[in-house]
């Protein structure tokens, strides 16, 4: 959640203030006391689209990728976790 907050009211009354505080960190505003927006930097908002995964069906994939699939191993870091499987 945002560290500023503000109202709908206030963010109309302040937009220049308030655009220079979201250049640094998110904004959020509220409207009636719950928040609806969150007003952020291009730079923040294109750095989070760039981390945007896309979930495919497995018919989707192309057959390189199943197969690479089928080759991958896991971490052996991920052992650690092989009791909650109930696999051995």
């Amino acid at each position: 959640m945002p560290s500023v907050s503000i109202s709908s009211g206030e963010f109309l009354k302040a937009y220049g203030r308030i655009v220079e505080t979201a250049l640094v960190e998110p904004v959020s505003i509220t409207t009636h006391g719950r928040e609806r927006l969150v007003l952020l930097s291009a730079t923040e908002y294109r750095r989070l689209k760039a981390q945007d995964k896309v979930a495919l069906y497995p018919w989707e994939l192309s057959d390189s990728d199943l197969r690479a699939l089928e080759l991958s191993e896991p971490p052996a870091s991920a052992a650690e976790f092989d009791h909650e499987t109930g696999i051995k």
